[in-house]
């Protein structure tokens, strides 16, 4: 009978675990490597809250727009006596909206809230409420019922959040519209509109009315 002894391997010192130099450079290594992602990380998470952002505003402006052709959303009391693009930006400074879905009172009555943290209001305070400045233009008739230009900005309601009044701004003011995706920082002045869009709403138009409250030349007949 053959008699086989085991032998214990013997660990040397350097092969029973890491030391501790070895740790700590393990440490520096990952936080190195954490700092160098986290740029990253953060613009990511940035764009994708601008998106979302833009988002809102788009389906706001939808809303508002839908509401006006179908006589929802009452827009005969906008302002109609300058072109599109003549509008001024509204101030800041306060912001009274106290009922969703319904025109603003402050600081001017052709701003409309869209309530977008379900407290049933816009407060200058929010980052979620939506504010859209709208107003109108038809070049022969102040009438609703004839046609008209639609012009539609939409902001955030926390920009209306400044100690004192200041003007927002519009893309006639060369601000530029905010975009879906963000770049350096992944900031933007929340002073600037996240969407600004015109459209056409006609209600029993006919040919000439369309011709009349878009042709380029005032001295031409239709």
């Amino acid at each position: 009978m053959k008699i086989y002894h085991k032998y214990k391997q013997k660990i040397s010192f350097n092969q029973s675990g890491f030391t501790i130099i070895e740790s700590l450079v393990a440490i520096i290594v990952v936080g190195i490597l954490m700092t160098a992602i986290a740029p990253t990380i953060v613009l990511s998470v940035a764009t994708r809250v601008q998106a979302r952002r833009v988002e809102l505003a788009a389906d706001a402006a939808k809303s508002y727009i839908d509401g006006a052709r179908t006589g929802t959303i009452d827009v005969s009391t906008l302002p109609s006596d300058k072109q599109l693009d003549e509008y001024d930006a509204p101030k800041t400074g306060t912001l009274t909206c106290n009922k969703d879905n319904d025109y603003c009172t402050s600081p001017e009555n052709n701003l409309y809230c869209i309530d977008g943290d379900a407290d049933s209001k816009c407060t200058k305070d929010s980052s979620r409420d939506m504010i859209i400045q709208a107003f109108r233009y038809n070049s022969s008739s102040t009438d609703v019922e004839d046609g008209y230009s639609l012009g539609v900005r939409v902001y955030r309601a926390d920009a209306f959040d400044r100690n004192k009044v200041t003007q927002l701004k519009a893309l006639k003011d060369d601000a530029k519209q905010q975009s879906t995706f963000t770049g350096g920082t992944g900031l933007r002045s929340v002073q600037t509109p996240l969407m600004e869009i015109t459209t056409d709403v006609s209600t029993n138009t006919t040919f000439e009315d369309f011709c009349k409250r878009l042709k380029t030349d005032p001295a031409k007949s239709c």
